[in-house]
């Protein structure tokens, strides 16, 4: 297969009419340059060059093959040109979200990024993202985290209340308990880290509702709890307008969100990356 180094050696030695100004020309040895066109002759099957005592010139298989060899020549410095002066994109920062995190603090975080690089955001649960982290395939995410672990920075802390549409009569109680919530018709958030700690807290005490919804889908879940179709247990940073978050008695469950790192994240982004800011400026009223 024909090289372009062996083409420019062609039109090097065509162009300065001597092996050896062809090899200084293309700042090689003239053995290299020989044994290069010496390659290409038996590639093509035919002589290029006529080799006379103090000259060369081409043969009638060398004048066909230079203006093929300058064509091509051309469109490699065309594609050099043209290629290469267009900006290299940039690679995006890879942020894994917990399936449970406030879809509204991703939104206000999200539109407050300022930074170079494009997002790229992966939904997952929280084994999957940190086998994604793991794996180098997430730069980041955002998913529980453990106060104080290596590898992680805590943004949210936050306990888990009961979810009722604001026009609710037990909407404006600071506290529930579990006897008040028993003839109540429930949503099952299956995304919920906490569902069978959930789920055990209720039936242990007595209390197995009718279920009106069982949802992967948060935001579906909250707009069914806002419509009146039940109530659920959600973390408190789920709540939006519409919707009354009052904490349970007894319950305790509580979570903390933030930061997990992939093992590359300090040497490629640093500490200060206009992403981490943006979440560390965005706050949930």
């Amino acid at each position: 297969m024909l090289s372009r180094t062996q083409l420019r050696q062609f039109l090097a030695v065509v162009d300065t009419g001597a092996f050896t100004r062809a090899a200084h020309l293309l700042n090689v040895a003239q053995p290299s340059l020989s044994a290069g066109i010496a390659q290409l002759e038996r590639e093509l099957g035919t002589r290029l060059f006529v080799r006379e005592r103090r000259r060369i010139r081409l043969t009638e298989a060398g004048n066909a093959l230079l203006p093929l060899a300058r064509a091509i020549e051309r469109d490699f410095h065309r594609a050099e040109r043209q290629v290469g002066s267009l900006p290299v994109p940039a690679r995006p920062v890879r942020l894994g979200v917990l399936e449970s995190v406030s879809t509204a603090w991703i939104e206000r975080a999200v539109a407050k990024y300022d930074g170079n690089e494009p997002l790229e955001l992966t939904e997952g649960s929280e084994r999957e993202l940190q086998a994604a982290l793991a794996s180098g395939s997430l730069d980041l995410a955002l998913t529980l985290v453990s106060p104080g672990a290596r590898g992680a920075e805590p943004l949210l802390d936050e306990d888990y209340c009961l979810a009722l549409p604001a026009s609710h009569p037990l909407a404006t109680q600071t506290d529930l308990r579990v006897e008040d919530v028993a003839a109540e018709t429930m949503i099952a958030r299956r995304a919920c880290e906490a569902l069978g700690e959930t789920s055990r807290f209720f039936t242990e005490r007595g209390v197995r509702p009718r279920f009106a919804l069982r949802s992967g889908n948060d935001d579906r879940a909250l707009a069914m709890v806002r419509a009146g179709l039940g109530v659920t247990v959600a973390p408190r940073s789920l709540g939006r307008e519409g919707i009354a978050m009052v904490a349970i008695d007894g319950f305790g469950r509580s979570r903390t969100i933030g930061f997990a790192f992939g093992n590359h994240w300090t040497d490629e982004f640093g500490g200060q990356h206009p992403l981490l800011q943006a979440f560390r400026e965005t706050r949930l009223d």
